[in-house]
């Protein structure tokens, strides 16, 4: 596996929607806690989508995001168009603690998409759900009714889709306008979709990747303990859930992973 940065990747690109940021694994990360991201998206989504050029977009960033943007050019450039990034992986902010500003706190999707829903739910502001298999997606469209019956849910969609007929993808999620369209369509896939789309996606108020967020509604998926999260070791549990999906990304990944986050921290972007 090859670690060597090209040129290009030095060149980190600012993010205005945040404050403070520092450079975790070679990739520019906000320092703000769960609820200051959800303050902040929520916030952003009350302005004028007429006069957004694009919506904000935010990727987050684990320890299998920090190996994919060392080593693949293609994906690096594509991630580098986030607007913020979150602290998805507890081994990111362990590694923030190098820095003068440390991450305050893990932001891990599945946590902060009921950060953002909460919000949501006070500021009347709607949910567009794109990823997962349609039993999946209709389960975590059930249960977020449930669990947050003020927040409104404009629109739906699974995952399994091609780009021949991406277009009427993309053309629902306009009528819809929701304020915030979570895309979960696995790591690379999501990031393609909403470069190649964000032009076309301006009645959108915020754009969050979001991994597997649908399935962890399911009863089959579960997270990992609160001991194992907070002390970085959600990887193995995931692991031992579904050996075959994780088992050799983990087993390659993570010690690259360990190594970039060692040698390529910093303070200043």
């Amino acid at each position: 596996m090859k670690l060597a940065l090209t040129d290009d990747a030095r060149e980190i690109r600012q993010l205005p929607f945040v404050d403070n940021t520092i450079v975790v694994g070679g990739i520019n990360i906000g320092v703000l806690n769960r609820s200051e991201w959800a303050e902040r998206i929520i916030r952003h989504c009350r302005g004028d989508k007429a006069a957004r050029n694009k919506p904000l977009v935010i990727f987050a960033a684990n320890s299998y995001v920090v190996t994919l943007f060392a080593v693949d050019p293609v994906f690096r450039a594509g991630f580098q168009q986030a607007d913020a990034v979150t602290a998805d992986g507890q081994p990111l902010v362990f590694a923030s603690w190098m820095t003068k500003h440390p991450i305050p706190e893990r932001s891990a999707t599945t946590d902060l998409f009921h950060d953002v829903a909460r919000a949501a739910a006070a500021a009347d502001q709607s949910f567009f759900l794109l990823g997962a298999t349609e039993r999946n997606n209709g389960v975590a469209e059930a249960e977020i009714k449930r669990m947050y019956p003020k927040v409104r849910i404009v629109g739906r969609r699974h995952g399994y889709f091609t780009e021949d007929n991406e277009h009427e993808v993309v053309e629902a999620i306009r009528n819809a306008r929701p304020d915030i369209l979570w895309v979960g369509l696995g790591i690379k896939k999501q990031v393609e979709f909403v470069n190649r789309n964000i032009d076309l996606l301006r009645s959108v108020g915020c754009v969050i990747t979001c991994g597997g967020l649908f399935d962890y509604f399911t009863p089959e998926i579960k997270r990992a303990p609160i001991w194992m999260q907070n002390n970085a070791l959600e990887w193995l549990f995931r692991t031992w859930q579904e050996p075959r999906k994780y088992f050799l990304r983990y087993l390659i990944t993570n010690p690259a992973a360990v190594f970039l986050l060692l040698t390529r921290t910093r303070t200043s972007p």
